[in-house]
């Protein structure tokens, strides 16, 4: 009897520390985000935001510009996170970088299409020549996630395209 009885501890000493390696349930749903994300073409990095103080768990999801078609610069921070001296985009974001060009009525209206679909945890919005940047706390599921990256892809599509257009006639005579 106490052999089976020590025996049976000292499974369950090595069983436990197994069992506490399992993924919580949010981390299960995160890998599941990140995966769907990767899958549809969306770079997802834990990389330092340009938050001064950012809250932890932020994390970058990047829509890339085409090389031939790079994006405007600009800066988007939610007001929970900006300074009251920075310029307003609408109610909930403002300006930390504006775009050097105003613009066009297709991208701001996409812009402003995509700022009403995202959650409160998303904190900063950047685009840079090389990618359109989300910087949140990945709360949504895949299914939530899927319109938020349509918007994003939408917004990347009509910012390339508007900024290649500005380009072009920049040029001519």
């Amino acid at each position: 009897m106490t052999f089976w009885l020590v025996t049976l501890l000292a499974m369950l000493a090595i069983l436990s520390p197994v069992l506490m390696l399992r993924p919580s349930r949010r981390d299960q749903r995160l890998g599941v985000l990140r995966q769907h994300a990767r899958q549809v073409g969306v770079g997802v990095k834990i990389a330092k935001s340009p938050l001064h103080d950012p809250p932890g768990g932020l994390i970058s999801y990047r829509w890339r510009y085409s090389q031939a078609h790079p994006g405007p610069v600009f800066v988007l921070v939610r007001n929970s996170h900006a300074s009251s001296a920075l310029k307003p985009f609408d109610g909930a974001w403002r300006w930390r970088i504006e775009p050097l060009r105003p613009l066009s009525r297709e991208a701001a209206a996409a812009l402003e299409t995509l700022v009403a679909l995202l959650p409160d945890d998303a904190l900063v919005l950047e685009s840079e020549r090389g990618a359109l940047t989300l910087w949140w706390g990945e709360s949504f599921d895949v299914e939530k996630f899927d319109q938020c990256n349509e918007a994003m892809a939408a917004l990347r599509d009509t910012l390339a395209s508007t900024t290649a257009v500005k380009g072009l006639s920049d040029r001519l005579p």
